[in-house]
């Protein structure tokens, strides 16, 4: 489970290089702290480009490769956007060594059906955002999943705001479309 802290969803801000700094001498408290604040938007990077039930253990694999490769990040504001790239390796090498498998159990299909059937599911809207241009994905996600807001989308992903102002304008509307497709 993620950590659920204000730290968060807070702007990273000039303290991320004093942070990051910090946790290459080994302060675990700090890399702690770094962790606090980026999980969220780690997890909604990956839910942008991996199978929601991966996720939460890609998160730590990302966090674990971060501790284990930050001696190699030349400039520490640069953190985020950096983080940013070791998600989507991580949910790129899981895919590739994924297999695909279906669980077998004894049990007969549950019902499905809800009130309002039409309606997509969560893992239906996640599928249409992975069918999307790449540059829509990981802006969605991280506003429609973590619900952070433009600002902060554009600072950790190295971003200017109306970019991201466009690219979930765009994105919301390529969603619709997709997710119409499925639902008519």
């Amino acid at each position: 489970m993620l950590a659920d802290s204000t730290a968060n969803t807070r702007p990273a801000g000039a303290d991320t290089a004093a942070l990051v700094a910090a946790a290459r001498d080994g302060d675990r408290a700090a890399f702690g702290t770094l962790y606090e604040r980026y999980a969220r938007f780690v997890h909604g990077v990956l839910l942008a480009h991996a199978d929601r039930g991966d996720v939460p253990d890609l998160v730590q694999d990302v966090f674990l490769r971060a501790m284990g490769q930050l001696h190699g990040l030349r400039d520490a504001n640069a953190f985020a956007p950096w983080l940013a790239t070791l998600a989507r390796n991580e949910a790129r090498m899981r895919h590739r060594s994924a297999r695909p498998s279906e669980e077998l159990t004894d049990a007969m299909p549950a019902d499905t059906a809800t009130p309002d059937a039409d309606a997509p599911t969560m893992e239906e809207v996640l599928q249409a955002l992975r069918t999307l241009p790449e540059r829509y994905r990981e802006p969605l996600a991280l506003r429609l999943v973590e619900q952070l807001h433009g600002e902060e989308i554009a600072e950790r992903l190295g971003l200017t705001h109306g970019t991201v102002r466009v690219y979930l304008h765009h994105g919301i509307r390529l969603l619709r479309e997709a997710l119409g497709a499925t639902h008519d």
